[in-house]
């Protein structure tokens, strides 16, 4: 199985990143390169949609974490959204629903982008 990322949406501060397919130990390193590339672009804030995304494991948690971490360094922010059951049950386990910010549509993530943070844990 591959990992598709594309780029679905981009204003000055906050890019769309739409995810499709797995992502663990095989894809984790593209989702990485992706995500840091728009990191590395000038993007604040990376809303991440996860609607086509089947499968999280450890390792992609882990992609995520750094990528949050990177951007986090640098005032920035990455968001979450229409994560779907199973993926947002393994958040919640994790406790990681407690770092990113799980948004109902990409248009909220998006929302909120445009305005500074205030906490990293709101």
């Amino acid at each position: 199985m591959t990992l598709a990322v594309t780029v679905s949406g981009r204003n000055r501060r906050v890019v769309v990143a739409e995810v499709a397919g797995e992502i663990d130990l095989r894809t984790a390193d593209t989702l990485r390169t992706r995500l840091f590339g728009l990191a590395e672009a000038g993007f604040g804030c990376i809303v991440v949609d996860f609607a086509e995304v089947r499968f999280c494991d450890a390792t992609g948690l882990g992609t995520l974490v750094a990528v949050r971490n990177k951007l986090r360094e640098r005032g920035g922010d990455l968001r979450l959204a229409r994560v779907r059951a199973p993926q947002r049950r393994i958040f919640v386990i994790t406790r990681l629903d407690r770092l990113f910010r799980l948004y109902d549509s990409v248009e909220d993530a998006i929302r909120e982008g445009q305005a500074p943070q205030a906490s990293p844990l709101t």
